[in-house]
């Protein structure tokens, strides 16, 4: 890296549970007393609301090579997450130069030729795919990724709480920039099931922000995010309604 400053991290999330907040994020040993800043927002309509009032919160007086972490609230970072993932980040810029947004969880391509790649315990089951890391990608999943604070990028508050990180990548690689999943194991406690009952208003939550993201990138399909494919305007819906069983 010769002259390449070293890697400097800040965390945000939003939460809206403070048992979950308490019993997972704030139980990450990296973020005690002593450990980087973390600012928690709650009760918001967006994610980018919290995220983009952190991103001006660190321009402000910002070290060169920093870099702002969104995590969820439901995300448990074991002892020296912090310095594995500044290394990782470190070896990921030597690599990709142009790297602005890191996950730990994400896919290259779209469609059947779509590679899943990260490494990570998502509620209780251990993922590792095959994908060498650190690799780039071309989308990301929202349980954690890192923006370069002097990369000009910020979330769009249009798309709620669903999409933003694939967004995010997109508007990324529209500007030039580069986007990549390191090998930083997390654990991810999500209470949203993988498949089932899902109360109605996340599966309206979703499908809202999906007929968002599917008209802001319709010249850009077809896109896969770790939870879709979508070829067209309204197949994220049609796969919903596929394999959801409403709650009541």
């Amino acid at each position: 890296m010769s002259q390449r400053q070293a890697v400097r991290l800040s965390f945000v999330s939003c939460a809206n549970q403070l048992s979950v907040l308490g019993q997972r994020l704030l139980a990450s040993p990296c973020l005690g007393p002593g450990g980087p800043a973390l600012a928690v927002h709650f009760n918001l309509t967006s994610a980018a609301q919290g995220f983009n009032d952190a991103m001006a919160a660190a321009l402000c007086g910002c070290a060169d090579n920093s870099w702002l972490v969104w995590v969820h609230q439901d995300v448990y970072l074991p002892e020296g997450w912090d310095e594995t993932f500044c290394a990782a980040l470190a070896q990921a810029q030597v690599l990709f130069p142009q790297l602005a947004v890191a996950g730990v969880y994400g896919l290259t391509g779209s469609g059947d030729a779509a590679r899943r790649a990260g490494h990570v315990l998502d509620r209780g089951q251990m993922l590792r795919e095959p994908m060498p890391l650190p690799c780039l990608v071309d989308s990301l999943d929202e349980l954690l990724f890192a923006v370069r604070v002097d990369a000009g990028l910020r979330l769009d508050p249009a798309l709620g709480f669903d999409f933003y990180a694939t967004d995010l990548v997109l508007q990324a690689q529209a500007a030039g920039w580069q986007c990549a999943v390191l090998d930083a194991c997390c654990e991810h406690w999500s209470d949203t099931p993988a498949s089932g009952a899902i109360a109605p208003r996340v599966v309206q939550r979703i499908k809202g922000s999906a007929a968002v993201f599917e008209r802001k990138w319709a010249q850009h399909l077809p896109i896969s995010t770790p939870c879709f494919n979508i070829a067209k305007a309204g197949d994220v819906a049609a796969f919903i309604d596929s394999i959801v069983t409403a709650a009541p």
